[in-house]
């Protein structure tokens, strides 16, 4: 698959430098390296490609930029490349203009590829595993846990796009602080049915929602107080292997409702079964990175420069979740063998982040190949006010919840809006909405309308095949600014994997659905003459395809009708 702007700025850089060489031949001086750059420019005036050239290149040549760049422009050939014309911009600036064969060879690409089209080869040969959400299975998910879905889902479909072999990953913390918490909170809900103490309070270091109550409540229904009279560590883990499946359970149907369906569920009671913790701890213990105090077992975090040391082992011999969370990303390297990892975590994990690939780096993992996303917080808005809600109290909105208040799609493409690294005020009033105000609404409508074209004029008998299409067609500022942005379609997916921000997709989508209503406003179709008519209704396919390939990285729908 062919990404024509990648193309249009490497051919740039190779006649630059060609022409640069002649012009050293030419005024005999001595080659020296010169770095400039090809941008686009932010205003469409200043051309669709411009280069600083002649303004670095200025000192080296003892000329001004403005005449520097006249020179090196009589030293470069536009015979056989995708543009059309250059121009100088004082002081210096050199600006490029696409010609016909570029947006042409762009439309003929789009329409072959279709479903393919935005797909590269930028990470063939390259295994990367994405592990979002992973959620505590001690309660549902939150509406925090829901934004971390889609932005680690679109994240991953970016990643495919992109060539990468892609393994998705929900990492299930059954063990630790988490879990005993949880068997503690149903234990004590379990004595309270048998007790009837209506004084009982729930200790501030419990679970205190409903589904803990639900859970203790469904358990005596089906063994009445038999627990009761059984050693509390015995009946602490009766209640987990009831909960707990159920649990996980309902964990992946949230999950599947909302479109995110893992490659592999890891639990992380597996890295005990086969001592994979204790091996870890070991392995930094030979190496000189660990030491004893206060009984427990620390990781020499300032032996590697950091600000702190941190237990691996507690003093009751039970294992940090930074031990294991070690052994988890050891595995994922060392064990099978993923060329890069990245992680969505909530912005309070920040701290965790260099002790972790410190540790890794200990143990001969790259730890620049671990790459953590950290996922600020969620507001839900209404009416103008943040809802507030707590966790601890049990009155959080859960993604189930959130699902049963507005559609998927939209749930979907709102948390991708906006990078992950930023606060995210989540509008329910917009949610609601069934308006072009509305984003979701906005591009699916853009889809259903283009649908709408093609439908009528195939109701009308006309030919919609794209054999003899004049794609060469003296074109308006509408179709022009709609080539352009369809272009744009596979770089953005390798931005969005360089910068681990699927938001750009998103964007994408608004600014391409945007761009075609402007399009279907300004550019008729009906009624024209058979050769604009040809063409335009090329480009209405080619619009459908990028859009239904941008709601495939982000799960939204395409709807023929809206």
């Amino acid at each position: 698959m062919v990404d024509f702007y990648s193309l249009a700025i490497d051919k740039l850089y190779l006649i630059l430098r060609q022409g640069l060489e002649k012009l050293f031949i030419e005024e005999e001086i001595e080659k020296t390296k010169v770095d400039f750059l090809v941008e686009v420019p932010q205003e469409k005036k200043f051309g669709d490609f411009a280069t600083n050239i002649a303004m670095v290149a200025a000192k080296i040549f003892k000329k001004n930029p403005f005449e520097l760049a006249e020179k090196l422009l009589k030293n470069i050939s536009l015979d056989g490349t995708f543009f059309s014309k250059f121009e100088v911009k004082r002081p210096g600036f050199i600006n490029f203009f696409l010609g016909d064969e570029w947006y042409s060879s762009v439309l003929k690409e789009v329409l072959n590829e279709g479903e393919n089209f935005g797909k590269t080869e930028y990470g063939k040969g390259k295994k990367a595993i994405l592990e979002y959400v992973s959620a505590n299975p001690t309660g549902p998910m939150h509406i925090g846990n829901a934004r971390g879905g889609a932005i680690g889902d679109s994240l991953a479909e970016c990643f495919r796009f992109a060539g990468f072999e892609v393994l998705k990953e929900f990492y299930v913390n059954d063990a630790g602080n988490q879990i005993e918490k949880f068997k503690k909170s149903l234990n004590l809900r379990y004595e309270q049915i048998f007790l009837k103490d209506e004084n009982f309070e729930m200790p501030q270091d419990c679970y205190l929602g409903e589904d803990i109550k639900e859970h203790a409540e469904n358990f005596a229904k089906i063994y009445k107080d038999e627990f009761m009279k059984k050693d509390v560590e015995e009946r602490k883990t009766a209640l987990l292997n009831y909960a707990l499946p159920l649990n996980i359970k309902n964990l992946k149907l949230d999950l599947e409702k909302y479109k995110v369906l893992y490659d592999n569920w890891f639990f992380e009671s597996s890295l005990y079964e086969d001592n994979s913790v204790f091996d870890i701890v070991k392995d930094l213990e030979e190496k000189g990175y660990t030491f004893k105090k206060d009984g427990a077992t620390w990781f020499s975090f300032t032996k590697c420069g950091g600000d702190k040391d941190e237990v691996l082992i507690r003093d009751n011999g039970v294992p940090t979740y930074f031990a294991s969370d070690i052994a988890y990303h050891f595995d994922k390297f060392k064990k099978r063998g993923f060329d890069i990892a990245i992680d969505i975590w909530g912005a309070d994990h920040h701290g965790h982040i260099k002790r972790l690939k410190a540790a890794l780096s200990v143990l001969g993992v790259d730890s620049s190949s671990l790459e953590v996303v950290l996922m600020q917080m969620v507001r839900l808005v209404e009416k103008g006010k943040t809802l507030k809600l707590s966790k601890r109290a049990g009155n959080t909105i859960t993604l189930n919840s959130l699902l049963d208040m507005i559609p998927i799609d939209v749930a979907r493409f709102f948390f991708n809006m906006k990078e992950p690294n930023t606060h995210f005020d989540f509008d329910l009033d917009l949610a609601r909405q069934e308006s072009d105000k509305n984003p979701v609404y906005y591009v699916q409508y853009a889809y259903a309308r283009a649908c709408g074209i093609l439908k009528k004029l195939e109701q009308e008998e006309n030919s919609l095949d794209f054999k003899d299409v004049n794609f060469n067609i003296s074109k308006t500022k509408e179709e022009i600014d709609l080539i352009k942005q369809i272009a744009k379609f596979p770089t953005e997916i390798i931005n969005a994997v360089l910068t681990y921000n699927p938001s750009r997709i998103a964007h994408f989508c608004f600014d391409l659905s945007t761009l075609f209503h402007k399009f279907y406003v300004n550019c008729k179709i009906k009624g024209q003459e058979e050769e604009i008519l040809r063409f335009r209704v090329c480009l209405c396919v080619a619009v459908l395809n990028v859009l239904k390939n941008s709601f495939s990285i982000l799960k939204i729908e395409a709807k023929e009708e809206v």
